[in-house]
């Protein structure tokens, strides 16, 4: 199964089972700061755990970064 992530296409042998879980997976350290679209569609975090992926979703994380 595949899924793109910020273009980059990304083979797993078992989906993660939901946009929360692959999150944990991308940037098991940050918690905060992030803004995610699915497929062209922003997801808000408090859905993520409910949000199901699959085969050839494509999805770009975008993280907040500090600086100016």
């Amino acid at each position: 199964m595949e899924i793109t992530i910020n273009h980059t296409t990304k083979t797993f042998e078992v989906l993660p089972e939901n946009l929360e879980a692959l999150i944990a997976m991308e940037l098991p350290e940050k918690k905060k700061g992030i803004a995610v679209a699915l497929n062209n569609r922003i997801i808000p975090q408090s859905i993520w755990a409910e949000t199901f992926l699959n085969n050839k979703d494509s999805i770009l994380i975008i993280t907040a970064t500090q600086g100016g």
